[in-house]
């Protein structure tokens, strides 16, 4: 890209696109630097503080579209027609840099692959947010969905998934792979166009530390027994060879759904081209029957979860937590007090009664 960005090109099996690709002529400014981390004390997170993105596009109209391919009115982020287009985010929250620290703050990762530094106490505490985030286009066309896509087109999108999932965990500095898609302004979506992210953290997300911790509670197999568990119940939604849906157990949101392999894969790099054969075809009926719940389409975060790069590859698997806080057609469930300050969750919807529904959904 003008700027030094990267812009990888996905195209379709049966693609009708020429290989040639336009070479970006924008002028564009520099890129922010590296975003800063705060750790904070209470709860050891780290706070990504990116200053840069209070300047990202907010809702532009579809003639300025961001996503679509440049055209001479319309100075987009991606030069050519594309089928799946993988970028840069210009405004991230982790990176540009993978090597440099920030001003006064070191590298987070400094020594590489040591963790330990990031867990140490004190007050006061910053690191460089070294990382990437991508953006992954899902179809040129400004309006749509990963679900309304044709299978070719969902295939594609996988194998980006799984092919920046190796490269990007390749990266130095890396810990974490996290692809995911927030759809719906209730979500809080900038941008209309059907797309998704792709966030490389430098440390291990708090959601996934919890998730090692329960690793070492419940068990090396509680992934294989959680897969069984739900298998033999009540709130399955889809079943297929190669996967599973169902509404977990203790779901905390009205619309909640985990999609998972029924072997062990750590992450979607790690699954098999008939996995991902499957999933292409599986992925957009649950999609599309999440959407038919409502006359309107739901709003949701698809959220991979994927083992960390350097940690519990054989016992933490992968998995897709679709989530959405839609609990009637005109209401949504808003985090306050008791899940917002304190964490405790109190579900609006049995899971049961949810996974009816959602399954009449997907099969009607």
């Amino acid at each position: 890209m003008a700027d030094g960005r990267e812009l990888i090109y996905y195209d379709d099996a049966d693609t009708t696109l020429p290989p040639e690709r336009c070479v970006d002529a924008r002028t564009l400014d520099a890129r922010p630097p590296t975003a800063p981390m705060r750790r904070d004390v209470l709860t050891g997170d780290w706070i990504s503080v990116a200053a840069g993105r209070q300047n990202r596009a907010f809702l532009p109209p579809a003639h300025l579209d961001p996503l679509a391919p440049q055209t001479a009115s319309n100075p987009s982020e991606v030069p050519s027609s594309y089928d799946v287009v993988v970028f840069e985010n210009r405004s991230p929250s982790f990176g540009p840099g993978l090597t440099t620290p920030t001003a006064d703050a070191p590298r987070a990762d400094d020594p590489p692959h040591d963790l330990a530094d990031l867990d140490a106490p004190g007050l006061g505490r910053t690191r460089s947010a070294v990382g990437r985030c991508e953006v992954i286009c899902f179809s040129p066309e400004h309006e749509g969905s990963l679900g309304s896509l044709p299978p070719t087109r969902v295939r594609t999108v996988i194998e980006a998934w799984a092919d920046r999932t190796a490269a990007l965990s390749a990266l130095p500095g890396i810990q974490q792979v996290f692809p995911f898609e927030n759809r719906g302004e209730q979500i809080g979506v900038t941008l209309h166009h059907p797309h998704g992210q792709i966030y490389s953290y430098p440390y291990i997300t708090p959601r996934t530390r919890l998730l090692l911790d329960a690793i070492v509670r419940e068990g090396p197999d509680v992934f294989e027994r959680i897969v069984a568990f739900e298998a033999a119940g009540p709130r399955v939604i889809l079943e297929a060879e190669h996967w599973i849906a169902y509404v977990p157990f203790a779901a905390r949101w009205p619309i909640e759904v985990h999609l998972a392999p029924r072997r062990h894969a750590p992450d979607l790099a790690a699954t098999t081209a008939a996995e991902r054969d499957e999933l292409a075809d599986v992925y957009p009926r649950l999609l599309r029957g999440i959407d038919a719940l409502y006359d309107s389409p739901t709003p949701y975060i698809a959220a991979w979860h994927q083992a960390p790069v350097h940690a519990a590859r054989d016992t933490a698997r992968l998995h897709l937590q679709l989530t959405s806080p839609r609990r009637a057609a005109d209401k949504l469930k808003y985090l306050a007090g008791s899940e917002a300050a304190m964490g405790a969750w109190i579900g609006d919807i049995p899971p049961e009664q949810s996974a009816e529904r959602l399954r009449a959904a997907v099969h009607g």
